[in-house]
């Protein structure tokens, strides 16, 4: 059984935190997004600098609610009245990016298995369709160092990352960053689709239709417009709410 943390003992602004945090692991496993028990999703507690939230170590992402969520410092010693453990490699990834970007509030990385097939590629994402343009000119690379544990390894994590949205792991996965929990969700949702994509196209053998830099500048502009400026991205996430809440409303409790 699943055991949780006092969710009376948070402030309104940490519990919609948790709720939204919540959400988002249960809609990663709706998607097929998870790895079993393992990789992570968190989010900074609003007005708490220095701490996060994450999910507790042992259980499958459909399970998470609010309440079971651990709370964090950067050098991952737990800050509340919590039974559930953390996974060191997702304290060192984690407390990484949250440590060196302001803007990042949350931070999604992923196992998929379109996700690791093209971090496997020397090429990397290619920008072969509408999808992957999202991410031009703004994804990093990190090179694989072996399972997160090592801490010195934070600081090469973050470099690689820099003041991209995305990040993909070589040999490993993926990694997306957001202001919001809708931001970080999207970026990581057609990051994975662009994967998929790719990992299509290329299995066709056949010539591909190439895209030039121009255009392909172009298109992730038109992304951004779409996104913030017309409000694209909060609709998003109100959809993305709402289904959350159709699977199961217990990822609220």
């Amino acid at each position: 059984m699943l055991q949780t943390s006092r969710s009376g003992d948070v402030s309104k602004a940490e519990y919609e935190t948790r709720v939204e945090l919540a959400a988002c692991y249960r809609l990663a496993a709706h998607f097929r997004m998870s790895d079993l028990i393992y990789t992570h999703i968190t989010a900074k507690v609003p007005g708490e600098p220095g701490h996060f939230l994450i999910n507790p170590y042992g259980y499958m992402w459909e399970e998470i609610t609010a309440s079971s969520l651990v709370k964090i410092d950067v050098e991952g010693n737990k800050v509340c009245d919590s039974p559930n453990r953390v996974n060191p490699a997702g304290f060192t990834i984690h407390s990484a990016v949250h440590r060196a970007r302001g803007d990042a509030a949350w931070v999604m990385h992923t196992h998929t298995r379109a996700g690791v097939a093209v971090s496997s590629l020397k090429e990397g994402l290619l920008p072969l369709n509408q999808i992957a343009l999202q991410f031009y000119g703004r994804i990093g690379y990190h090179d694989y160092e072996g399972i997160a544990l090592d801490l010195e390894e934070r600081e090469r994590i973050v470099e690689s990352l820099g003041a991209y949205p995305a990040l993909i792991l070589r040999n490993h996965g993926l990694l997306t960053v957001g202001e919001s929990a809708g931001q970080m969700f999207s970026n990581m949702f057609y990051l994975d689709r662009a994967c998929e994509i790719q990992q299509s196209t290329l299995s066709m053998g056949l010539p591909l239709a190439q895209i030039g830099d121009t255009l392909a500048a172009h298109v992730t502009r038109q992304y951004d417009q779409m996104a913030f400026d017309d409000g694209d991205l909060l609709l998003e996430w109100d959809a993305m709410m709402r289904l959350a809440d159709r699977i199961d409303t217990g990822f609220r409790e």
